[in-house]
C-alpha cells in the first residue's frame, strides 16, 4: 500500500475522519505550524496510528511536502506516496482510486470535473491554470491544481528536489515532470467544495502570483530571446552590408544566422525539447518562411487599406509572435510522448492483495 501524505494547517475533525477511513494505510501528517486550537485533533490523529511531523512555524505547503517525502523515503523505503488534503475535499475512495493508478515512471493526478456548486474563483482559477500549464509545457491535463496525487517511489528523489516552499511547488512539480517527459495520468475524482472552500489557506493574490510565475517563465524567455535575436539580426545586417556592399544579401544572411540562434536557443532554453533535431529544424524553417510571407502580405494589405505603417507593423508582429509561440510549443517542439506506462498492478500492491 502507498503511504498517504497529508499537509495540514489548522486542521479540524475532518482530518481525523479521513485518517480513520484510510486505515490500514499508513498516514503521515505534516503539521505546518498549526495553532493551539488544532492540538487536540492532531493528538487524536496520533492515537489512531498516524505519524505527525511538526513545523514549529508555517513554512508553506511545498516545504511540508518535502518534509513528508523525506520522512517516507527514510521510514518506508520504496513506498509510493499519495498526497491528499485535510479539508474534506478528498474522499477515501478517491484516495484509493489514485493509489490504484500509480505505476512506475508516471504521476497519477486526481482530476476534478468542476461540475455542480463550484466557487467561481476555483472554476476560473483552474481553467486559467490548465491553459497556462499547456502553454508552458505543451502537456494538457484535466486539473492543474489538484492536491490529490499519486507519486511513485522512483520519482520521489527528483520531486523532493523541486524548489518552491508554497503552493507553487505543486505547479513546479508538474512542469518538471513535463520536462522529464514523465506521463501525467488523470484519475476522475469528485469535486467537493465545503462552505465555498472557506477552509482553504490559498491567498488569491499572493499565492496566485506564485503559482502563475513559473508558468509564465517560458513565455518570458521566448519574448526575451526574440528581442535578442532581433538585435542580432539588425547588427548583422549593418555589419554584413558594410562588408559585402549588397543590402539584400546581407539581410538574407543576417536572418539565417539569427534564425539559427533562435532555433537552437529556443529548443534548449525555452521549450526544453527532445526528439529529432533535423525534423524540428525542418518544421522551424517552414514556420519561419510562412511567418515571413504572412507578415509581409498582412502589412501590405494593412497599408493599402489606409493603416499607418508603424502601428500596423507592431500589431502584426505581436500577433505573429503569439501565433509563432503556439506553433512552436504545440508543433515544432511538441513534447515527445513516451510509451504509456504499464497499467498492470504495482508489484508492491500485489503483496497486499
Amino acid at each position: 500500500m502507498a503511504v498517504v501524505l497529508i499537509c495540514a494547517l489548522d486542521p479540524d475533525e475532518r482530518l481525523e475522519l479521513l485518517v480513520e477511513a484510510l486505515a490500514p494505510r499508513h498516514v503521515v501528517v505534516v503539521d505546518d505550524g498549526s495553532g493551539p486550537d488544532s492540538a487536540a485533533v492532531l493528538a487524536r490523529v496520533r492515537r489512531r496510528g498516524a505519524t505527525v511531523l511538526v513545523h514549529e512555524r508555517n513554512r508553506g505547503k511545498g516545504a511540508a511536502l518535502r518534509t513528508g517525502i523525506a520522512h517516507v523515503r527514510a521510514a518506508h523505503p520504496g513506498a509510493d506516496i499519495v498526497t491528499a488534503d485535510c479539508d474534506g475535499q478528498h474522499r477515501p475512495q478517491d484516495v484509493a482510486a489514485v493509489e490504484a493508478a500509480i505505476v512506475p515512471g508516471a504521476i497519477a493526478l486526481g482530476e476534478r470535473r468542476f461540475t455542480g456548486a463550484v466557487p467561481v474563483r476555483s472554476r476560473v482559477g483552474n481553467t486559467v491554470a490548465r491553459s497556462l500549464f499547456a502553454l508552458a509545457s505543451g502537456v494538457r491535463v484535466g486539473d492543474a491544481q489538484t492536491g490529490l496525487r499519486g507519486l511513485p517511489s522512483d520519482a520521489l528523489p527528483w520531486i523532493a528536489a523541486v524548489p518552491g516552499d508554497r503552493f507553487d511547488h505543486e505547479q513546479r512539480v508538474l512542469l518538471e515532470a513535463s520536462r522529464r517527459r514523465v506521463p501525467l495520468r488523470g484519475v476522475p475524482i469528485a469535486t467537493i467544495y465545503l462552505a465555498g472552500n472557506a477552509s482553504s489557506h490559498f491567498r488569491p493574490l499572493i499565492d496566485s502570483a506564485r503559482v502563475v510565475a513559473p508558468l509564465l517563465a517560458p513565455i518570458g524567455r521566448f519574448l526575451a530571446l526574440g528581442a535578442v535575436c532581433f538585435a542580432l539580426d539588425a547588427l548583422l545586417v549593418v555589419a554584413l552590408s558594410a562588408v559585402l556592399g549588397v543590402a539584400g544579401i546581407a539581410a538574407v544572411l543576417a536572418r539565417a544566422a539569427s534564425g539559427a540562434v533562435h532555433f537552437a536557443a529556443g529548443r534548449r532554453w525555452v521549450f526544453v525539447a527532445a526528439g529529432c533535431v533535423r525534423a524540428q529544424a525542418r518544421r522551424y524553417a517552414l514556420l519561419a518562411a510562412g511567418t515571413i510571407a504572412v507578415g509581409a502580405t498582412a502589412l501590405q494589405l494593412a497599408v493599402a487599406a489606409g493603416a499607418a505603417l508603424l502601428p500596423a507593423k507592431v500589431g502584426i508582429d505581436l500577433a505573429l509572435a503569439a501565433a509563432t509561440y503556439l506553433a512552436q510549443r504545440f508543433g515544432v517542439f511538441a513534447p515527445v510522448q513516451d510509451p504509456t506506462p504499464t497499467t498492470e498492478p504495482h508489484p508492491r500492491r500485489l503483496e497486499h492483495q
